[in-house]
């Protein structure tokens, strides 16, 4: 499988959701990316969403989480895997700052897996950006206008996210670049009315020994994107692995799927980070209610990265 990198240098504020319109989280999951680009698929018509679809259902194309890079840097996240540190086992300081610690430089993912990473004077993302809360007003009918808060995360110069793309043919790829630059002027998160979520699309690269250990075959491998085992691989991938599930869910931003807003069926995934020690496909799931006008689709497939020191 090839890959590809993509930039993103967000021109305005983002919303990407937490627990509450007035919390945003400073990246974004896979599952979030995939329903974005479906919207735009659909956009072109048809036979790009079926194509679109298609791709992902069979593993032709992959899609990563986003992630954080700052300047020439890029972020990975941090591998949910006991890390042997040496003589900073008994260091309370240096617990508690590894156990906040979410995400390692890429050029140093290795230093961290041989428990030698500096955690208290390495990069972090501390200078990724900055929170802020917008006020905005709710005018409905001939109500009073109803004042209400949004939370908004500002990228400093020069910083933004990024996210790989595992692709099997050229025509994958390429339906994904066409995507990818559409979406760049739609924008992704919430509150894309407003001006949210507007990005300048780039190409990057991969430092060379994170495009080997993605290729590469192992013991142990750590998830880049949220994912979840198909019933029949449930069994045999979480032997042996370490990993959180979280909650995905929301509502369907789809006017011909039911007269009023509905929220699609939640799926409970494997955070990225995840290290398992047998690999599975997972798969686009289905998350609509019974009743629904048409699917509603959840991605959770996953893409490795070997992590074996």
């Amino acid at each position: 499988m090839d890959y590809r990198v993509y930039r993103l240098s967000f021109q305005s504020a983002v919303h990407f959701g937490r627990n509450s319109l007035e919390d945003s989280e400073y990246v974004f999951c896979a599952d979030t990316l995939f329903s974005a680009l479906c919207f735009e698929a659909l956009r072109m018509g048809q036979e790009a969403m079926d194509c679109f679809y298609r791709y992902a259902k069979s593993g032709e194309l992959l899609l990563s989480d986003a992630f954080p890079y700052i300047g020439d840097t890029y972020f990975l996240p941090k591998p949910m895997k006991r890390i042997q540190k040496g003589d900073s086992q008994g260091d309370s300081v240096l617990k508690k700052a590894y156990k906040k610690l979410n995400y390692i430089p890429a050029d140093r993912f290795e230093t961290y897996l041989r428990g030698d990473y500096d955690v208290l004077n390495e990069r972090n993302i501390q200078n990724l950006g900055y929170s802020e809360m917008k006020t905005s007003a709710a005018v409905r009918g001939e109500e009073q206008t109803r004042p209400y808060r949004v939370g908004c995360y500002y990228y400093n110069e020069g910083n933004g996210l990024y996210l790989i793309a595992g692709y099997q043919n050229a025509a994958a790829i390429e339906l994904l670049d066409r995507l990818m630059e559409s979406l760049s002027y739609s924008g992704i998160g919430g509150k894309r009315s407003a001006g949210l979520g507007r990005f300048q699309l780039s190409f990057g690269t991969l430092p060379p020994a994170l495009h080997e250990r993605l290729g590469k075959k192992g013991e142990t491998y750590m998830t880049l994107s949220v994912s979840l085992p198909t019933d029949d691989e449930l069994e045999s991938a979480l032997e042996g692995a370490e990993y959180l599930l979280i909650k995905r869910s929301g509502f369907v931003a789809s006017e011909e799927y039911a007269k009023e807003q509905r929220r699609r069926r939640d799926l409970y995934v494997l955070k990225a980070g995840a290290c398992i020690r047998r690999p599975y496909q997972g798969d686009v799931y289905d998350v609509a209610d019974p009743d629904g006008g048409h699917p509603v689709y959840r991605y959770a497939r996953p893409m490795f990265m070997e992590v074996d020191v």
